[in-house]
């Protein structure tokens, strides 16, 4: 199986997205900034290269003022986000995370709505293109807060922490692939044949009731695990029944789509990046629990 390599697969919101150069090994289009191809999952930036440009994309030297491809000043890019809350503090604290998952700062959470965004929201990151102007609302009540997406472009992920029972249209994000699951019910018997000639053809595993489908960052289809009773699928990077080579973002045994009757759940299997699953209607955010927001990764503490 195949795809992204760094990055989730998601469509930015920015339109760098339409800025592409060409895979020096298989010459296919790649988003200028990625590190690597989004088909042959070679690298196409050199390790060490500079930050990318915020506005286009374009990988830049640390002491480069302006973008080379559109001029951006860079000089901001690792500006910090504009905070503009009001009201009185809730009982919370959104944290937010570095790749390393140490904390860099620290945001209360008022009474009342609050929204997070690259523009015109509470909680602003103007720099960030994988964000969409406003992308999710955060709201106390009482003892807890809770999560809602605002049809964000690329949606609002929310970290397990525990196994979760599958829906169907649910959407995983496992390392930096998004797998989509559905539920394909139970096929009727097979009509027998006149001359009674049997079939041939495999029986096991059993009759397939769902599956996961890989997406691509246009929305598109890609490769499809199916899923089928009694039989439990394990991904990772270099282990399990799929595997993902090509995502430095995947730990060696990621994570596990457990049969459960004719149920499905999925689970973290001890990753370094966690198994998300994204926002559908509200969710209700636990202390410690992370949710990734644009390239934002971000984390609920008690005030």
């Amino acid at each position: 199986m195949t795809g992204p390599a760094d990055k989730p697969p998601i469509d930015a919101t920015a339109p760098r997205r339409s800025a592409e150069i060409s895979c020096p090994a298989c010459g296919a289009g790649v988003t200028q900034g990625l590190p690597f191809c989004p088909s042959c999952g070679k690298r196409v930036l050199a390790p060490g290269a500079g930050p990318a440009c915020p506005r286009c994309g374009t990988s830049a030297g640390e002491r480069t003022k302006y973008c080379a491809t559109c001029g951006h000043d860079l000089g901001a890019r690792a500006s910090a986000p504009r905070v503009s809350t009001s009201g009185p503090p809730s009982a919370f604290v959104v944290v937010l995370l570095d790749e390393s998952g140490a904390e860099v700062s620290r945001y209360p959470v008022p009474i009342g709505d609050t929204t997070i965004g690259r523009q015109g929201a509470e909680l602003e990151f103007p720099d960030d293109v994988f964000m969409s102007p406003l992308h999710v609302q955060l709201t106390p009540r009482g003892e807890d807060l809770y999560l809602r997406d605002l049809g964000s472009r690329n949606g609002t992920w929310h970290f397990i922490t525990e196994p979760h029972l599958l829906i169907d249209g649910d959407r995983l994000l496992v390392g930096s692939q998004v797998l989509e699951y559905r539920r394909l019910g139970y096929p009727g018997p097979h009509p027998p044949e006149r001359d009674a000639t049997r079939r041939m053809g495999s029986l096991v595993p059993s009759a397939d009731i769902a599956c996961l489908t890989q997406l691509r960052a246009d929305g598109s289809a890609r490769d499809i695990i199916h899923l089928s009773p009694g039989r439990n699928i394990r991904l990772g990077r270099d282990q399990g029944d799929y595997t993902f080579p090509y995502d430095p973002s995947m730990s060696g045994l990621h994570a596990e789509i457990r049969s459960e009757d004719a149920d499905f759940v999925a689970v973290d299997l001890g990753s370094r990046n966690g198994v998300a699953l994204a926002v559908r209607g509200e969710v209700t955010l636990d202390p410690g629990g992370r949710f990734l927001v644009g390239d934002k990764m971000l984390r609920v503490e008690p005030a």
